[in-house]
């Protein structure tokens, strides 16, 4: 089971929270549709600026993104020129009060789909995408991941015929829920068509219970 669902949606509600928070009615499959439309035209518009997740966040008609990025200055632009012209943008489309945050993802090497661009990024480079995976997975063992899975798949090497093949270093408890498993995928576009490239960070333990109690604790110390 853990290698056919998302390990993100798997642990919604136990340690990861929602990419998406709102809640409609009638309006959900506009909603829906509209958040598809975001994501997809602001890593169509600026693609090369590293852009891990988009959460998009809405309360009446205004609508909250916040952009996790390892390049932030691509994002925002010259004196804030790029950001303005694409919240501008997105508000005539959507019709829609746009406010964009820009949070900065400080340990790039430990985030999956980041691992993943980079691994398709040197693919297409005509690296060699064992090569690429290794030095990947060093990076990211050395940067403190507890284990990382690499997978591609398609015409590896200019092969006429298409196969997958992977590589793991450490642990990767795909089934325990409490395991913080980071997890992205991205396409490398080559001469001989698309390699797809999936990407498993463990990133160590979380327990809920503990994590409320803190919480708690806070809170009454305030």
């Amino acid at each position: 089971m853990g290698q056919k669902v998302n390990p993100i949606g798997l642990r919604i509600g136990i340690i990861e929270d929602w990419r998406s928070r709102w809640f409609a009615g009638k309006e959900y499959a506009s909603y829906l549709k509209e958040d598809i439309y975001i994501r997809e035209f602001i890593h169509k518009s600026i693609p090369r600026a590293s852009i891990s997740k988009i959460e998009i966040e809405r309360k009446g008609d205004s609508v909250k993104l916040d952009i996790y990025t390892s390049r932030p200055g691509v994002v925002i632009g010259r004196k804030g020129s790029e950001v303005e012209t694409l919240r501008k943008f997105l508000e005539e489309k959507t019709s829609k009060k746009i406010q964009i945050n820009i949070q900065e993802v400080k340990r790039p090497e430990l985030n999956a789909v980041l691992i993943a661009q980079n691994v398709a990024e040197q693919i297409e480079a005509r690296v060699s995408y064992r090569r690429a995976m290794k030095r990947a997975m060093n990076i990211a063992t050395r940067a403190g991941a507890k284990g990382i899975k690499i997978k591609v798949s398609g015409r590896l090497g200019g092969a006429e015929m298409a196969r997958t093949e992977w590589y793991h270093q450490g642990r990767v408890p795909l089934h325990t829920l409490r395991s913080k498993i980071d997890y992205g995928t991205h396409e490398a576009l080559t001469k001989f068509g698309r390699i797809g490239i999936k990407v498993w960070v463990y990133l160590g333990d979380i327990l809920p219970e503990i994590k409320k109690e803190l919480e708690r604790e806070g809170e009454k110390e305030e």
